[in-house]
C-alpha cells in the first residue's frame, strides 16, 4: 500500500500548479491542482487527489519547509485537514504554526473578505470551562441576536432546538466541555433555528431565533467610532471588528473625522479583532501615518529564499484623511491577531512608550498566509508562507505583542459596560495611559481577564474545532 501511495503520490506533484499573487486573509494567491490521471471533477476530488494536492502545495509555499516530513503517507488520515495537520506537526509543537495552515472554502471565503458575509445568529460568544457559563460579548448590527433584544454582557443560560429541548449551559459543559456548546448551537447554515434562556440588563426571558445571511460591519455604527472627553482633553476611540474589503471606506471616514476635530490621541481597539486583508492592515497605517516620511517602513513580507520573488516592502503612504497621533493606546486581548498584531507592530517603531497595549497579551501571529486554489473542489489551502516584519525588521512576537510594545497596561474586558463606553475598564485605562496617568504592566497570563459585575473570571471567545472563515476572523462569532 506504501508503494503505491509512494508512486501516485510523485505523478501526482509533479501536475500541480501554483502562481502567486498579492493579497488575501494575510496574503494570496490563486491556482488549481489537477491530480495526474483525472478528468471527471469526481476523480479530481477524491480524498487521495485532494491529499496530494494539499501535500504539494505545502511542499512548494510552507515558510518552514525544514520541518515538514519527507514522506507522509495519507492513507490513515480521514480528511484533508487531518493530513495537513499531520504534514505541519512539527512547526506547531514549536509554536511557529498554532493551525494557520488550512483548508477552507473558496466560495465561503470570498464571501467574507468581500462583504463580511456568512450565516448566523449575528453575535460574540464566550465561556468559562471553570464556572460552566456562556456570555455575550457583543451582537452585530442587521443579524438575528440584536433584533431579539441580545447585546453583550447577557447570559446564556440554556440551549435547545425549542423551548421543549432547553438544556442548561452548565450541564453542556459540564458533560461535553465547552465544544458542547458549539454543537448546541448547531450548524453556520441558515435557517437554523434555536431557542435560548438568558438573563442581563433586560431579566431572564426565552427568546427564539434562526440563523440568517447577513453582513458584518467592520465598524459598528453604535460605537465603532466616537470621540470622548476626558479632562478636557478630545481622545479618538475606533472599534475594528475585522480587516475586510468593506473596512476600507469606514476606516476612511472615521479618521476624516478624527483629523477634522484635530485629535492627537488615539484608542485603537481591537481586543476581538482575529485579523484579515494584508491590504487593509496596511491602510490603516497610512491613515495613522499622517507624520510619516515615505521612506519609512510599515511592514516588510519576507517568503523563503526560494520564493523570495515574492518579498514585499510597504512604505507608509500619507493618505487625504490621514492623523498623526502623538499617543496611542491599542486596546488588546489573546483573541487579537494577525492583521490587528501587524499594525500595531509596525508603528512600534515610531513611538517607543508613547504607545502601549492595553488589555492583554496578543495571540502572537507574525506570519501570513498564500491562498491555493483548487477550484473544482471549492478548496482554499491557506498556507503559511512569508515573515511580517516591521521597518526595525522585527516580528519577534510569537508568543504576542507584551514583550515588543514600548508600554503595557493590564486591564478586565469589562462585560458590564459597552463597547467605546469610557467608563468600562480597559477604554478606562487606555484613558488613564494617555493622559499620562499610571497604569499595572500587562502580567504573564495566557487569557483574557473578563469582569462581569463584581465577579472577575477567566473566559475565552468560543471557537469551534474547525472554525469557518467568519469564525477565525471574527472569533467567538456564531
Amino acid at each position: 500500500m506504501t508503494a503505491i501511495w509512494v508512486r501516485v503520490l510523485m505523478l501526482g506533484l509533479t501536475l500541480v500548479l501554483a502562481a502567486c499573487g498579492g493579497d488575501g486573509g494575510t496574503g494570496s494567491t490563486a491556482s488549481s491542482g489537477s491530480p495526474a490521471g483525472s478528468t471527471a471533477a469526481g476523480d479530481q476530488c477524491s480524498l487521495i487527489n485532494r491529499q496530494i494536492w494539499a501535500k504539494g502545495v505545502v511542499d512548494e509555499w510552507y515558510l518552514f519547509p525544514e520541518t515538514l516530513p519527507a514522506m507522509l503517507n495519507p492513507a490513515p488520515y480521514t480528511s484533508v485537514s487531518d493530513y495537513i495537520d499531520a504534514l505541519t506537526a512539527t512547526a506547531r509543537s514549536q509554536r511557529r504554526d498554532r493551525y494557520f495552515t488550512y483548508l477552507t472554502s473558496i466560495a465561503q471565503e470570498n464571501a467574507f473578505y468581500a462583504s463580511g458575509s456568512s450565516a448566523g445568529f449575528g453575535f460574540r460568544l464566550s465561556t468559562d470551562a471553570t464556572a460552566r457559563r456562556a456570555f455575550v460579548m457583543e451582537s452585530f448590527e442587521a443579524a438575528a441576536a440584536l433584533a431579539a433584544g441580545l447585546d453583550r454582557g447577557d447570559e446564556i443560560l440554556a440551549i435547545g432546538a425549542d423551548a421543549g429541548s432547553l438544556r442548561t449551559v452548565t450541564d453542556i459543559i459540564a458533560t461535553e466541555g465547552t465544544a458542547g456548546v458549539t454543537a448546541a448551537l448547531g450548524p453556520s447554515t441558515a435557517g437554523t433555528a434555536r431557542t435560548l434562556q438568558v438573563t442581563g440588563l433586560s431579566g431572564t426571558r426565552t427568546i427564539s431565533m434562526v440563523k440568517t445571511a447577513y453582513s458584518l460591519t467592520p465598524v459598528s455604527s453604535r460605537y465603532g467610532e466616537k470621540v470622548i472627553a476626558d479632562g478636557g482633553r478630545s481622545v479618538a476611540y475606533l472599534n475594528l471588528r475585522t480587516f475586510i474589503s468593506t473596512a476600507d471606506d469606514q476606516l476612511r471616514t472615521a479618521f476624516s473625522h478624527f483629523r477634522a476635530a484635530g485629535i492627537t490621541d488615539f484608542i485603537i481597539d481591537l481586543r476581538y479583532n482575529g485579523g484579515g486583508l494584508i491590504s487593509t492592515a496596511e491602510l490603516m497605517g497610512d491613515l495613522m501615518g499622517g507624520n510619516r516620511f515615505s521612506s519609512e517602513v510599515f511592514d516588510n513580507v519576507t517568503y523563503r529564499p526560494e520564493k523570495s520573488a515574492n518579498n514585499s516592502t510597504k512604505n507608509f503612504s500619507v493618505q487625504p484623511q490621514s492623523v498623526s497621533p502623538l499617543r496611542i493606546a491599542f486596546i488588546g486581548t489573546t483573541a487579537t491577531a494577525s492583521a490587528s498584531e501587524l499594525v500595531i507592530n509596525g508603528l512600534v517603531p515610531f513611538y517607543g512608550a508613547r504607545l502601549a497595549l492595553v488589555g492583554t497579551n496578543t495571540y502572537g501571529k507574525p506570519v501570513g498566509q498564500v491562498a491555493i486554489d483548487k477550484a473544482t473542489c471549492d478548496d482554499r489551502l491557506r498556507v503559511i508562507a512569508f515573515s511580517l516584519r516591521n521597518g526595525a525588521n522585527s516580528n519577534a512576537y510569537y508568543d504576542g505583542l507584551k514583550g515588543a510594545v514600548g508600554a503595557t497596561c493590564q486591564a478586565a474586558d469589562d462585560l458590564s459596560k459597552p463597547l467605546g463606553d469610557p467608563g468600562e475598564n480597559s477604554v478606562r485605562v487606555a484613558l488613564d495611559f494617555l493622559a499620562g496617568r499610571s497604569c499595572t504592566a500587562i502580567a504573564d497570563t495566557g487569557q483574557t481577564s473578563l469582569s462581569v459585575g463584581a465577579s472577575p473570571s477567566k473566559r475565552e471567545l468560543l471557537t469551534p474545532n474547525r472554525p469557518d472563515t467568519s469564525q477565525r476572523e471574527v472569533p467567538g462569532s456564531f
